[in-house]
C-alpha cells in the first residue's frame, strides 16, 4: 500500500528548511569595492580610513561606506563607474605603501555569514575576477643557471688542479682567467667534459676562456623555468583557496592566470604579483665594524657585497651589513615553512625544513662556522605600473634587506627557524610564499585586468533565461498533461531547484556558463525520472489495479530504472570532474550534484507529496487524477 514514513517526513522539510537557508544568500548582490592592503612599512587604521574618506571627498564621490574589515580597508562604492575611477585616486594618493584593488564585497547579512551561508560563486564569465597575463623573465633564468655553472667550474679547475684567477659571469656568458695560459686547453677541455651543456671558446687573452650556454640548453632552461613557474603559481592558488583557477602557459615566456570569483584580490595581488624568497648567507667579519670600514673606505671585498638590515641604527638610518656573496641555501631548496612563536621570547618566527641538498650545504657550513655570523636575506621582487606623459610604463622594484643576523651556536641542517619578523601577520605572509614555493624566475605582469559583473551580464542573463524558459515550459506541460501529479511533479522539480542551489553554495562550487548548461540538463533528467514515475502508475491502473496500489507500484517499479539511469550519468560526470579542467570541471560539478538532488527529490519527496494527497483521505480513493 501506499506509506510514507513520519521521519521521511521529517526529513524532507528539514531539507526544504536547509535548502531556502542555504540559497538565500544568492539573493543578495555584491557592491563594488576598493580593498586597500598594506605592504610592508604600511598601517591600515582609523588615519588610513579618514586619509582614504579625504581623497574621494575631494574628488566628489560619495562611497556607500568605508570601513575596515579582516586587516584591510574596504570601499563600498554605488556603481561600476565609481569604483573604477576611485581606484585610480586611492592609487596615486597612497603610492607603496598600500596594494590597492578592486573587489566585489558581499552584502550578505552577518546571521547568515555566522551560519556559514555564503552566494554561490559565479566564474569569469558570469561574474568576472582577476585575469593576469605574467612574462617570465628569460635572462633571469639564463644567469641563475650560470651563477650555479661558476661554483661547478671552479670544482673542475680545483679538481684537475689547474690554477686560476677567477670564474665570473660577463654580459655574454662565464669569464675564465687562469694564471697560466700554458693550461689553456686542458682547462678547457676539462671543463667542455665535466659541463656538457657549456661550449668553452678561447678568451680575449691567451689565459683567458670563454663559456657559453648551447642553444640547445637555453632552450631547455626557459622551458623547465615555466614549467616550474606553473607549477609553482598552482600552488599559491591553492594557498589563496580561489575555486577552479585557471594557470596555464601562452606561447614561450608568458603564463595567464585567472581568478574567478576572487573576494580577495589584494592578496592574490601580492601573492601572485610579488617574487618572495630567502637567502642564507655567511656574514663576512664582523657583523657592523666591517660594513662601515667598507662604506667609508670604499673598499668592498670581492666576494662580498654590502646589504642592509631592516632595523634603523639609532642615527634613523638602516645598517649594514656585509654578506659573503657565496648563498649557502636558499627558497627553491625549501620543503615547508610554517608560522609560529619562538618559545623563547614569543616573538613571530617561520619554521623552516630543507630539502636534503639544501639541508646538506647547511649542514657543511655549521659544521666549519660555529660561532660565526650567518644573515637571512629577505629578497622580494614587486611589478608595478606608472602613467608617464599619458602612457602606461611597467617597472619592477626589487626589495633586499637582512632581516635577521644571528650566531650559529650549533651544527644544524634541514630543520631550522627564522625569526626577526615584525609580526605574525608578516611572518604568516612569508610562510605562505614560502611554502608555495619560490619561482624559478621572476615573472612580470605584463597585463592586469579585473573583469568586473557588467561583462558578465549578458552571459548570466542569456543563461538564466534558458533554464528558467526550460524550467517554465516543463512545469507547464506537467500541469496540462498529468493534472494532480502534475502538481506533485512541479513541487519536486522546484524542491530539487533549490537544494541544487544550496548545496553549490555551501560546497563553494563556481558557476559558469557550462555549469547552467549543467543545471539545464539536470532539469531534464529529473523530467525524466518523474515521467517514469508518472507513466508506470498510469500502466498499472489500466492493468485495473486499485488506485493507491497503482500509485505505490509506480515509485516502486520505477525507482530501479532511475537509478540505474541516474548512476550512469552520476560515473560520467565524475569522470568529467576528475579529468576535466576550467569549465568542463564547472558543468561536472553541477551536473554530479544535480543528479544526487534529482534523484531523492524525484523518488523520495514526490512519493511523499502523493501519499499526502491520496492516502491521508477518510474516504475511499477510486481515481487518480493523471
Amino acid at each position: 500500500m501506499l506509506e510514507f514514513p513520519r521521519w521521511k517526513y521529517a526529513l524532507a522539510a528539514f531539507m526544504l528548511l536547509l535548502g531556502m537557508l542555504y540559497a538565500l544568500p544568492n539573493v543578495f548582490p555584491q557592491d563594488p569595492a576598493v580593498q586597500v592592503t598594506a605592504n610592508r612599512g604600511g598601517t591600515v587604521d582609523a588615519a588610513l580610513t579618514e586619509r582614504v574618506k579625504g581623497v574621494l571627498e575631494k574628488a566628489g564621490i560619495e562611497a556607500k561606506q568605508v570601513e575596515l574589515e579582516n586587516g584591510s580597508l574596504l570601499v563600498r562604492l554605488h556603481d561600476v563607474k565609481q569604483q573604477l575611477k576611485s581606484v585610480d585616486l586611492i592609487r596615486d594618493a597612497l603610492k607603496h605603501e598600500f596594494t590597492v584593488a578592486l573587489n566585489l564585497a558581499s552584502t550578505v547579512p552577518e546571521w547568515l555569514t555566522a551560519l556559514g551561508a555564503r552566494p554561490m560563486v559565479l566564474g569569469l564569465d558570469l561574474q568576472g575576477g582577476v585575469h593576469f597575463l605574467m612574462e617570465v623573465d628569460e635572462r633571469a633564468a639564463v644567469q641563475k643557471r650560470e651563477t650555479a655553472l661558476i661554483e661547478d667550474i671552479r670544482a673542475v679547475l680545483r679538481e684537475k688542479e689547474i690554477a686560476y684567477a677567477s670564474v665570473d659571469r660577463t654580459e655574454d656568458g662565464i669569464g675564465i682567467v687562469l694564471r697560466d695560459a700554458g693550461v689553456r686547453d686542458a682547462a678547457a677541455t676539462a671543463i667542455g667534459a665535466a659541463l656538457p651543456e657549456l661550449l668553452v671558446e678561447d678568451g680575449a687573452t691567451e689565459a683567458e676562456l670563454r663559456a657559453r650556454l648551447r642553444e640547445a640548453e637555453l632552450k631547455q632552461i626557459i622551458d623547465h623555468t615555466l614549467e616550474q613557474n606553473i607549477s609553482t603559481l598552482r600552488n599559491r592558488v591553492n594557498e589563496l583557496g580561489v575555486a577552479e583557477p585557471i594557470v596555464q602557459r601562452q606561447g614561450v615566456s608568458r603564463i595567464v592566470v585567472q581568478l574567478p570569483g576572487v573576494q580577495d584580490t589584494a592578496l592574490a595581488k601580492k601573492i601572485l604579483g610579488a617574487t618572495a624568497t630567502l637567502e642564507y648567507r655567511e656574514v663576512v667579519g664582523d657583523s657592523m665594524t666591517a660594513a662601515y670600514d667598507a662604506l667609508q673606505s670604499g673598499r668592498v671585498p670581492p666576494d662580498a657585497r654590502i646589504y642592509y638590515r631592516r632595523q634603523l641604527g639609532l642615527d634613523g638610518k638602516p645598517i649594514p651589513v656585509l654578506l659573503s656573496k657565496r648563498v649557502i641555501a636558499s627558497g627553491d631548496q625549501l620543503v615547508d615553512a610554517r608560522a609560529g612563536f619562538n618559545p623563547e621570547d614569543g616573538s613571530p618566527m617561520v619554521s623552516v625544513r630543507l630539502n636534503a641538498a639544501g639541508g646538506q650545504r647547511m649542514l657543511d657550513f655549521t659544521s666549519e662556522n660555529v660561532g660565526k655570523g650567518m644573515a637571512v636575506v629577505f629578497i622580494e621582487r614587486r611589478p608595478e605600473t606608472k602613467i608617464v606623459d599619458g602612457k602606461e610604463v611597467r617597472s619592477v622594484r626589487i626589495t633586499e634587506e637582512v632581516i635577521s643576523v644571528a650566531t650559529v651556536q650549533g651544527v644544524f641542517g634541514k630543520t631550522f627557524q627564522t625569526t626577526g619578523l615584525e609580526s605574525s601577520k608578516e611572518a604568516s605572509e612569508l610562510a605562505l610564499l614560502l611554502r608555495a614555493g619560490s619561482l624559478a624566475a621572476p615573472v612580470d605582469i605584463v597585463e592586469e585586468r579585473i573583469i568586473g559583473p557588467s561583462l558578465g551580464q549578458e552571459n548570466i542573463r542569456a543563461g538564466w533565461l534558458a533554464v528558467s524558459f526550460s524550467f517554465l515550459f516543463v512545469l507547464g506541460f506537467f500541469l496540462v498533461y498529468y493534472k494532480v501529479f502534475g502538481v506533485v511533479t512541479n513541487l519536486a522539480l522546484l524542491l530539487n531547484l533549490l537544494l541544487l542551489v544550496a548545496v553549490m553554495s555551501i560546497l563553494g562550487a563556481t558557476l559558469t556558463l557550462p555549469g547552467l548548461a549543467g543545471i539545464a540538463l539536470t532539469v531534464g533528467m529529473s523530467v525524466d525520472a518523474n515521467v517514469l514515475i508518472n507513466e508506470r502508475i498510469r500502466e498499472e491502473l489500466r492493468a485495473g489495479n486499485t488506485p493507491l496500489a497503482s500509485i505505490a507500484a509506480g515509485f516502486d517499479k520505477a525507482s530501479g530504472t532511475i537509478a540505474d539511469a541516474n548512476v550512469t550519468a552520476l560515473l560520467a560526470g565524475i569522470a568529467l570532474f576528475a579529468f576535466g579542467t576550467g569549465p568542463v570541471k564547472g558543468f561536472a560539478v553541477s551536473l554530479i550534484v544535480g543528479i544526487l538532488t534529482s534523484m531523492y527529490t524525484a523518488v523520495s519527496v514526490a512519493r511523499g507529496i502523493a501519499t499526502l494527497i491520496y492516502a491521508n483521505r477518510r474516504k475511499k480513493v477510486t481515481k487518480v487524477s493523471i
